[in-house]
């Protein structure tokens, strides 16, 4: 592993978004969510997110995520990706969401 400066973490804007809608996108090749996700004074952006191993579609409204906002949008299977709702693959290669574990304001920036 490479070692980066804390210039290199301060550009990454990583921020707090609550998931106000998700239903499966039917293009993605593999299984995929397309998400709305509220973040605040950065306005609701969309997500596309394999997260259907999981998660339920209506068990995602509501929670809270954090989410990388500063990449160029992406298309990915006909929806424009804004933002990146981060987690980690688990032991069966499935993601796993990053999240919080106490109410935070859409927005935050991680600390």
């Amino acid at each position: 592993m490479s070692s980066i400066t804390w210039e290199d973490f301060q550009r990454v804007e990583l921020r707090v978004g609550t998931l106000l809608s998700a239903r499966l996108n039917e293009k993605a090749n593999k299984p995929a969510y397309v998400l709305e996700v509220d973040l605040g004074e950065l306005g609701v952006k969309t997500s596309s997110a394999q997260l259907t191993a999981h998660y339920g579609a209506d068990e995602l409204i509501g929670r809270q995520v954090l989410c990388v906002c500063n990449f160029e949008p992406k298309r990915i299977a006909g929806v424009r990706s804004e933002v990146l709702v981060t987690g980690v693959y688990d032991a069966d290669d499935k993601v796993v969401l990053a999240g919080f574990d106490k109410p935070l304001p859409n927005g935050a920036r991680l600390a």
